[in-house]
């Protein structure tokens, strides 16, 4: 019953994966669907996602990388033929699956415990923001970009995958650790600023380099209302709202009621211009607060794992390893810039703080340094709505989005095995 209500709440939603898939892979979205064809799509999803899995579990390799592998193989730049038949559909499986894991994580993070994170949150996340941001745009700048290439590029490459870094968190097991609060309190901080700072740049590049002071202060209200009233108003009448509901053990009516806020949030925060992931976690938090959170964490998690292997399969799907070669080189040289950066303030900051260690500084700092993904995707889509953009920097965002994607599963990895004596 949830995948009808889901798809109507979604069905006017530019897909992030498809307007990064027709840029950088454009002869992949030619639609072919039919019902017929999306039940085979699925059915190939699933069964190559299956045996990569199996394979990737006697390698005792990260579920990811197994994810990834699978989308290689039934993608359309596999030889001979692809495996499916449109990506389209992948693609709208992908954004489903983007707003479910989040809200299960979101579950596991009621607002006090959100509340313990949020100043150091914002301590931490200011100056690695920006620092990455102006690091990234004059390396960009000596590697030849043009000065609105650099800028937007520089945004995307300062922002950390939430999905992707939260996956990989929950495989390891690491999702209630001191770290992974602090990661999800910045990644929330950054999420915010980001967006906030895309409106500012979406002015200056469509006022010829101009500050529109008004278009800016609009952008910060839209931000911290749509915020302030989930966390302050939502948090007085939702949970108590889920609560009735729970209380009549009807697990069906539970589901519905629970996906329908999640999709709500999510589909509210998409017209306001932020991320579908914002406000799914919002709405896991608000169904933190309830005492039903444990049920609709154990109703959803399958929903979450099936529709969240997806959105790593979509990125394995849309990856032309013979464009790699050409893009590589500047791709790798502002991941490198990125990582560093983050990594380095993070942590750098993160140690002088009383109350964190210098384990959790480090496994913060490699958390949050790593992935890159859906709302730098966004980011590119924002700047080449406003004609600001080359077409070079899809390319090169995709590039990064898979590299990242690959190396986080190892670099989180490390982190969670760092024992200082």
């Amino acid at each position: 019953m949830s995948f009808p209500l889901s798809f109507i709440i979604l069905h006017h939603q530019l897909s992030l994966f498809l307007s990064f898939g027709g840029q950088f892979f454009p002869h992949a979205f030619t639609s072919t669907s039919s019902p017929d064809f999306l039940i085979q799509d699925f059915a190939v999803i699933m069964i190559i996602a299956a045996i990569m899995l199996v394979i990737t579990h006697r390698l005792k390799q990260p579920m990811v990388i197994g994810y990834i592998l699978a989308g290689m193989i039934i993608g359309p730049y596999t030889p001979p033929f692809s495996l499916i038949h449109d990506v389209n559909s992948l693609n709208t499986f992908a954004e489903l699956g983007i707003i479910m894991l989040l809200f299960v994580v979101g579950t596991e993070f009621p607002i006090a415990k959100l509340r313990s994170v949020g100043r150091i949150s914002i301590i931490v996340a200011i100056p690695e923001s920006i620092g990455t941001l102006v690091i990234v745009f004059f390396v960009a700048q000596a590697l030849g970009f043009p000065f609105f290439d650099s800028l937007f590029l520089a945004l995307a490459m300062s922002i950390t995958s939430t999905v992707v870094t939260v996956r990989v968190l929950e495989e390891l097991g690491m999702i209630k650790d001191k770290s992974t609060v602090l990661i999800l309190g910045i990644c929330i901080v950054e999420d915010v600023m980001a967006i906030t700072t895309l409106g500012i740049f979406q002015s200056v590049a469509t006022n010829g380099g101009q500050i529109s002071i008004l278009q800016v202060s609009v952008s910060i209200a839209i931000v911290a209302t749509f915020i302030g009233s989930i966390l302050f108003l939502g948090s007085r009448y939702v949970p108590t709202i889920i609560d009735k509901i729970g209380k009549t053990e009807d697990y069906a009516l539970i589901l519905i009621v629970i996906l329908g806020l999640a999709f709500g949030l999510s589909f509210a925060a998409k017209e306001l211009g932020l991320s579908v992931a914002t406000g799914a976690f919002l709405a896991g938090v608000l169904v933190a607060e309830s005492k039903s959170a444990s049920v609709a964490r154990v109703i959803t998690t399958p929903l979450r794992d099936m529709f969240a292997a997806i959105f790593f399969i979509s990125i394995g799907a849309l990856i032309d390893l013979s464009r790699i070669p050409v893009l590589i080189v500047p791709a790798m040289l502002l991941i490198l810039t990125s990582f560093a950066s983050k990594f380095l303030i993070i942590s750098a900051i993160l140690t002088g703080v009383k109350g964190y260690d210098s384990i959790t500084a480090l496994r913060a700092g490699l958390g949050m340094a790593s992935a890159r993904g859906e709302l730098s995707l966004v980011v590119a889509k924002a700047g080449q709505d406003v004609g600001a953009i080359t077409s070079s920097v899809f390319p090169i965002l995709g590039v990064v989005t898979i590299v990242t994607t690959f190396m986080t599963s190892y670099v989180i990895k490390f982190g969670s095995v760092i024992r200082i004596r």
